[in-house]
């Protein structure tokens, strides 16, 4: 069995994860091959700095410019938005796959489909259909005037839900947003015909979901693979696994903590290949929180020894560190987090507190990097200066 020192599983797994590339220009056509090869970006509507998703594009290339990951989505149809484990954007050249996911959502939904039948949901279902298919693209906001039937068994109003059903189920695609709000149209008139059209069977799609995790996680277990994509059960790993045993080779990883190892799969013949990938260049980053190296929270625990998680939705005193704190990857190790805030309105990115992680020495270098990172953090963020407040390296 091969056998993978913690430091070499971190180095693997970063460049995996699209972090050790190296810094040329990203234009469109790099963007699209960056995406392709770390798979999707995770969306989401926080913008304390800058949304995740264009902060997760700039950590692996200062380059990164937002029209064209806008030029890709909404003009070209390079790119689509759908689920993996959250909210993403994927390759369209991947949306045959996702048929299978829709396919599977309807199934999902098909007993509470019944409940919602019963309240007259499906009326809405058709409603949103039949006004997409003749206005074109749409928006929730534009069902709002509606008469309906006041509150209850909806979260959301029923016109929004409808549409949510739609494009969970695959018959609408988001066309693009506004101020974040999702545009709908219908799926054809989004995704370009030579992505949408063709299909693929379950063995194939099974096969493409495990081995394509795989690949961009270098190792894992039969439950991170199925992680990955979200899109097929740990039992469909595992039996993919067992069925791909000639592909497959077992591998052991040291743990950070040094107190065991953990038994993983990667492809056969992987040794020649992770030694042919780079180290992570020793500049400090700040990364976004919903970073992909960072999203398997226990994988990031087990390789980096770094406990993190997302306080959003903590109560206020009930959070360790912060609302919304970044985490710091200096090199290969992580070693530490900010809570800061962009103040467009005064031009500044406000440093409120910095932790270091055990161990990690508050240097004169480190803080020099770490302010440089901030600086060019800020001016990707629209602000002109870094200001750090009283206490931010705290006791």
């Amino acid at each position: 069995m091969l056998q993978l020192s913690n430091a070499d599983a971190r180095r693997i797994f970063i460049a995996r994860q699209g972090l050790s590339r190296p810094r040329g220009k990203l234009g469109k056509a790099e963007l699209l091959a960056l995406i392709h090869e770390i798979g999707f970006v995770q969306v989401d509507s926080i913008a304390t700095v800058e949304r995740a998703h264009h902060h997760i594009l700039f950590a692996r290339n200062p380059s990164y410019r937002h029209e064209h990951l806008a030029a890709l989505l909404e003009k070209d149809g390079e790119l689509f938005e759908h689920w993996t484990h959250d909210a993403s954007i994927i390759p369209s050249a991947f949306f045959i796959y996702w048929k299978h996911r829709f396919a599977r959502a309807r199934d999902s939904l098909a007993e509470r489909w019944r409940s919602w039948h019963e309240n007259g949901f499906e009326t809405y279902v058709d409603h949103v259909m039949e006004r997409v298919k003749r206005e074109g693209p749409l928006m929730a906001r534009d069902f709002e005037a509606e008469k309906r039937p006041p509150g209850g068994w909806w979260n959301w109003h029923p016109e929004k839900t409808a549409l949510e059903y739609h494009w969970r189920t695959g018959t609408f695609a988001i066309a693009g947003r506004e101020g974040f709000q999702k545009v709908y149209d219908l799926t054809e008139r989004v995704i370009p015909a030579r992505h949408f059209e063709g299909e693929v069977s379950v063995d194939a799609f099974v096969d493409w979901a495990c081995s394509s995790a795989l690949e961009r996680l270098g190792f894992a277990t039969h439950g991170e693979i199925a992680a990955f994509w979200d899109l097929v059960s740990p039992d469909e790993a595992r039996r993919w696994v067992a069925a791909n045993a000639s592909r497959l080779e077992p591998v052991s990883i040291a743990l950070a903590d040094g107190s065991r190892t953990r038994a993983s799969h990667a492809f056969r013949g992987c040794a020649e290949a992770f030694a042919a990938l780079p180290p992570p260049p020793a500049r400090l980053r700040v990364l976004s929180p919903f970073d992909p190296l960072l999203r398997d929270r226990n994988r990031a625990e087990r390789l980096f020894g770094f406990t993190y998680r997302i306080e959003v939705f903590v109560p206020a005193p009930k959070r360790v560190y912060g609302y919304y704190v970044f985490p710091i990857l200096e090199g290969d190790r992580m070693v530490g987090r900010i809570d800061m805030k962009a103040d467009r309105k005064a031009g500044v990115l406000d440093v409120r507190r910095l932790w270091l992680e055990p161990g990690v020495r508050a240097s004169t270098g480190r803080l020099a990097a770490l302010d440089a990172e901030l600086g060019r953090l800020a001016r990707f963020a629209g602000v002109e200066r870094v200001a750090y407040l009283d206490g931010w390296r705290g006791a």
